[in-house]
């Protein structure tokens, strides 16, 4: 029997997601579930139900899996809890800063309805999350770094969109050189958030739009542009949609460190991720981990977890012993 899995919101996380499952040989998309009116949308999969987000209880029981499709900025705050009473879900929760209170409000939900819900999957938070975890307790006597594109941010431009006054944004994260290099170079340097990243925004204003106060509401927002060297275009949508209508991402996670007797030798991991489409990537992520959501439900787990819950083995489709006589 095939795992069947819900869509809550349809934009371009939510596409990549439609993708992903009707990829998967062992899952299904059952229904799609928008805030929008569900006869003006038309969705890849004939099969599945498009539904109005006010009826998604409606289908409690028939879904194995919800997707959370809604942004970390105002949406997946009260949508994850929501849903997670009812409903095993999964979110892609990205605001590293509030990770933790989000974790508090799902676990009560999921604690209360008996279901199992998953946050933050995807990238980073998700697959870069991991690459840190290994390499830290591979090398306990070393540092940490995370660089992130270029590339578009989903989260940040999401929350640019949610300013006053503006029409349509995109949003860039850009490693600074130097101190990528001076990282692999094994020399361990203090690097401050402000030293790592700067942060490019590409912004369509409303017409009449204060555009002195959207650049100071965007570079004085807390969690994403405050700490860093942000600048702000205003363009047109003509522009916008020319020059900016893709979303490339990708980043590494680097850890240094040293092992011997007295630290004599110098060791350096790298994991690098270079994404054509962060939204479907992202998606191929969390329809990894809705399978393992699954499989965790099954076996009777509770409660909210994270990547660093789920055994590697529950991602994937195969058997624990494909997947020893295949890659290990």
């Amino acid at each position: 029997m095939k795992i069947r899995v819900g869509i809550f919101g349809y934009g371009n996380l939510a596409r990549g997601a439609e993708c992903a499952i009707n990829a998967s040989p062992d899952m299904e998309l059952v229904a799609v579930f928008t805030r929008r009116d569900p006869k003006s949308l038309k969705i890849a999969t004939e099969s599945a139900a498009v539904m109005s987000a006010d009826d998604v209880l409606s289908m409690k029981g028939k879904i194995d899996v919800m997707i959370v499709c809604g942004g970390s900025a105002t949406d997946l705050p009260h949508q994850t809890p929501m849903l997670a009473e009812h409903f095993n879900v999964i979110d892609s929760f990205d605001t590293h800063a509030k990770i933790g209170e989000h974790f508090a409000a799902v676990e009560g939900a999921a604690r209360k309805g008996g279901t199992v819900a998953l946050i933050s999957a995807g990238w980073d938070p998700g697959m870069f999350s991991l690459a840190r975890l290994y390499a830290e307790a591979v090398l306990p006597n070393g540092k940490d770094y995370t660089f992130w594109g270029k590339g578009v941010s989903q989260g940040h431009s999401d929350a640019i969109r949610r300013v006053e006054g503006v029409l349509d944004a995109k949003q860039y994260t850009v490693p600074v050189d130097a101190a990528l290099e001076a990282v692999r170079s094994g020399s361990c340097p203090e690097l401050s958030t402000r030293e790592k990243h700067t942060r490019e925004c590409y912004v369509v204003a409303k017409d009449g739009a204060d555009l002195k106060k959207i650049e100071n509401d965007i570079k004085t927002m807390p969690n994403y542009f405050a700490d860093y060297d942000t600048t702000v275009n205003f363009i047109t949508e003509e522009e916008l949609r020319e020059k900016h209508s893709g979303i490339p991402h990708g980043g590494f996670v680097i850890r240094t460190g040293r092992t011997g007797k007295n630290g004599e030798h110098s060791h350096v991991i790298e994991y690098s991720l270079k994404l054509d489409s962060n939204p479907e990537f992202t998606a191929s992520v969390i329809a990894a981990y809705a399978r393992a959501v699954f499989r965790m439900a099954k076996e009777g787990s509770v409660g909210c977890k994270s990547v660093f819950d789920v055994p590697p083995a529950y991602l994937s489709e195969k058997s624990s012993f494909e997947l020893m006589t295949s890659i290990l």
